[in-house]
């Protein structure tokens, strides 16, 4: 193996992904200041944003899982310079997902006295409530705008999403700082504030996108004129049988996540707190290799249309190296300053909460440990999933997660995640356990499907 050639695509790598990143880090960014405002109302409403956004979390997956069909259709399409089918399957991308965002924000909102039946702290739950009603709203123009991100990725017009997440996380951010701590004589929300700023970001969000790709030559024929509710039932079944099997693997992953929600909120208020200041940072870590991955998902869709099966793998490989090469630098860093980083999230100033801010840092800073182990792992996994989306391979891998989040993950994180045992930091543990298993188990997979394509392509030639 010579190495420069993997390290030569690094550039092209690079350039495809840094979009992505930065547009996915601006997002958890944004999560980031929400989280450090609402910490500074107690750690009970920490916990609270946390348990609701737990609901979140699944039913985005689902939606979001479900529009990633959309990239490797459009990407293998735009290889093939065949805008015809583009445009239908982004169409039948568009119209599932606005369905879906529907479907999922009356999921999430009539499933909220749920959280009464999962022995959840009281005063967490009661706090929760009216937050959750307003973010799930939220999840209509989310999705909608996943259908128009994934598409633009599909094209490598990686930049746009990127743009209009930016406009949309200032808008959030200013909007959470008046509402939550009553700014500039808007009322004082508290927690409900920070639900207004994301649900009219979001909107902003989807708006500001599409028309940033109506204006481009390029995107301005698949975006205009599109008759939503004319609808092929062939294309909407592939689009379907892809998205499905990729929502599965999504919400397999988040749902572990979840899992460790709830779990850590069986510990009580102070340990779940903890666990979402350990969620938060690993999520901003985790959107590089999400920037990696859609790269993934559109060189090796782009090299399936070519049917260039060589130089398929070796793109990839070049992808996971400087995926490893991230995860590394970004594990060292939560390794060296596990204690410092928690501190962020709470006002030591404040005295009435003193102890129970003290106690949030001290169980956060354990988590770090774990998240900075399984900062390649995570990478890996991912950046290879979307490898083998751009394969439209998808149900082994839709196997392989769950086997790896909840026949491996979950009961390591539920039996060593009890207040006798190792409580949060075995909680994590299994966390570990999941995402190191499915990177195994997902490049073995690639690794023996695309040595299978390069021999076919040789006997046939």
């Amino acid at each position: 193996m010579v190495l420069s050639n993997y390290t030569k695509e690094f550039k092209l790598n690079w350039q495809l992904a840094a979009p992505v990143m930065l547009g996915m880090l601006g997002h958890t960014f944004v999560q980031f200041i929400d989280n450090i405002m609402v910490g500074q109302l107690g750690t009970a409403e920490l916990a609270a944003v946390s348990l609701g956004n737990s609901f979140m979390f699944i039913a985005m997956s689902i939606g979001i899982g479900f529009s990633t069909a959309i990239t490797p259709l459009i990407a293998e399409a735009d290889a093939a310079k065949n805008f015809k089918i583009g445009k239908s399957s982004f169409k039948h991308g568009l119209f599932l997902c606005s369905v879906l965002g529907v479907l999922l924000f009356l999921s999430v909102f009539f499933a909220r006295p749920l959280l009464y039946l999962m022995k959840q702290p009281v005063e967490v739950v009661e706090l929760s409530l009216p937050y959750l009603k307003l973010v799930a709203f939220s999840l209509i123009p989310l999705i909608i705008f996943q259908a128009f991100k994934q598409f633009s990725d599909g094209l490598a017009m990686t930049k746009y999403p990127m743009y209009a997440t930016i406009i949309a996380n200032i808008v959030n951010v200013f909007l959470n700082y008046i509402l939550i701590f009553g700014k500039f004589g808007c009322p004082e929300l508290g927690i409900v504030g920070a639900a207004y700023g994301t649900l009219v970001a979001r909107v902003i969000m989807v708006i500001h996108l599409w028309w940033l790709l109506s204006k481009k030559e390029k995107s301005k024929a698949y975006v205009t004129n599109i008759k939503l509710f004319v609808l092929d039932k062939v294309t909407l079944r592939k689009v379907i049988g892809l998205g499905y099997p990729s929502a599965m693997q999504m919400f397999f992953e988040v749902a572990i996540f979840t899992a460790a929600i709830w779990l850590s909120g069986l510990l009580g208020k102070n340990p779940q707190a903890a666990n979402q200041i350990a969620l938060n940072l690993s999520s901003m870590t985790f959107m590089v290799a999400i920037g990696l991955s859609v790269t993934s998902m559109i060189r090796v869709g782009n090299q399936k249309g070519l049917q260039q099966y060589f130089e398929l793998r070796r793109i990839a490989f070049s992808i996971f190296l400087l995926a490893a090469i991230f995860a590394t630098v970004f594990g060292l860093l939560f390794f060296v300053f596990k204690d410092e980083l928690p501190k962020l999230y709470v006002d030591f100033n404040d005295a009435q909460n003193f102890n129970d801010n003290l106690e949030v840092v001290s169980i956060a800073s354990k988590l770090m440990l774990a998240a900075a182990i399984f900062q390649i792992s995570d990478s890996i996994q991912v950046v290879v999933l979307g490898a083998l989306r751009g394969l439209q391979d998808v149900k082994i891998p839709t196997l392989i997660t769950f086997v790896s989040y909840w026949i491996i993950g979950f009961p390591i994180s539920y039996f060593l995640g009890k207040e006798e045992v190792y409580a949060s930091f075995g909680i994590w543990l299994g966390l570990l356990a999941g995402l190191s298993s499915a990177a195994i188990l997902l490049t073995i997979r690639f690794n023996f499907l695309t040595k299978r394509l390069i021999l076919n392509t040789t006997k046939n030639s």
